[in-house]
């Protein structure tokens, strides 16, 4: 199989139908073999029913339900395990992102060997203030601390080799560093197409601003976690003996003083009357503390099992 087109969606029941046709349209002019995956997160409107029914008069059409809402993340990676075509798409079902785009995004996938293809929309149909002018600064962050100099880290059209989907993990929030998540994977050939921008024909946005709250966050823990997700104690471990060292060395100094003062009947003051004293203290306690932190974090990696994160009430389509 060519392509796997992989769509979440929340409450979109007037745009599926339409969508649904624009991609076939684009699949059979270019004589594509495809299939396409709707994961329904948690939708409360008919959603689910056009899905089904789409299913049933298309055997290329899969469908997944959530029982509720998970979030996007989830449900990408609830689509990402069951692709099974070479080149994964992937993009939003509210119409603003563009069918007619895959191929070109199928061709530099296959013939010119990215790992990954992001798209970029150039030219928006947003708000400025709520939608485009955070997302400048927010992509802009994102490229400074992650490296990957993409202009558009949360284009929902997206095209990826099948390897690159099969081995990344997408969870949380994650879903906006989908290449940076490739990229600490070892698919580090990753480019950007400059892809149209339609305006919402249906409905409304279900993101608000603490979209970027929340993708800041999770920039700075996915910056943490490639840096030392699989290894705590490089971090912590480092940090805590160097922080005992140095209450250590200030406690040892305050020890030899004190003895010296008092073997040449020096003028003295009480150990605990000294502040250099609470302050070695404080830095063992606290160096301590992030060594042990550092060794649970070990324990866990090796511990660790991996836990259902959603529940897929129904499914069509799919073996």
């Amino acid at each position: 199989m060519q392509l796997s087109i992989v769509i979440p969606l929340l409450n979109e029941e007037e745009s599926l139908t339409e969508l649904y046709n624009w991609i076939v349209s684009v699949m059979q002019s270019n004589s594509y073999s495809y299939e396409i995956i709707f994961i329904d997160d948690g939708s409360t409107d008919t959603s689910w029913k056009t899905i089904s029914n789409l299913s049933l008069q298309d055997a290329n059409v899969k469908g997944i339900k959530f029982n509720r809402n998970y979030g996007k993340s989830q449900a990408l990676h609830a689509g990402f395990l069951e692709v099974q075509g070479d080149v994964i798409i992937t993009m939003d079902a509210d119409l603003q992102d563009n069918p007619e785009e895959i191929p070109e995004l199928y061709d530099l996938i296959q013939k010119d060997h990215f790992d990954l293809v992001s798209g970029w929309k150039k030219k928006r149909y947003d708000s400025l203030l709520s939608k485009n002018l955070p997302s400048k600064l927010f992509n802009a962050a994102a490229r400074k601390t992650s490296g990957v100099k993409l202009h558009d880290f949360n284009c929902g059209l997206k095209a990826y080799r099948k390897e690159v989907v099969k081995n990344i993990d997408v969870y949380g929030e994650m879903h906006r560093y989908i290449p940076v998540l490739a990229k600490n994977a070892g698919f580090g050939n990753i480019t950007e197409k400059e892809v149209k921008h339609q305006a919402r024909k249906y409905g409304k946005t279900k993101f608000g601003m603490d979209r970027f709250i929340n993708g800041f966050l999770d920039l700075i823990s996915i910056w943490f976690l490639s840096k030392f997700g699989k290894r705590p104690m490089h971090l912590f471990g480092a940090l805590g003996v160097l922080m005992f060292f140095f209450g250590f060395s200030a406690a040892a100094w305050i020890g030899v003083s004190k003895l010296y003062k008092l073997y040449h009947q020096l003028p003295n003051i009480l150990v605990t009357e000294n502040p250099w004293f609470f302050i070695s203290l404080i830095l063992m306690v606290i160096g301590t503390q992030f060594f042990l932190a550092g060794f649970l974090g070990e324990l866990i990696l090796r511990s660790r099992r991996d836990t259902e994160r959603y529940l897929i009430s129904k499914t069509t389509g799919i073996q």
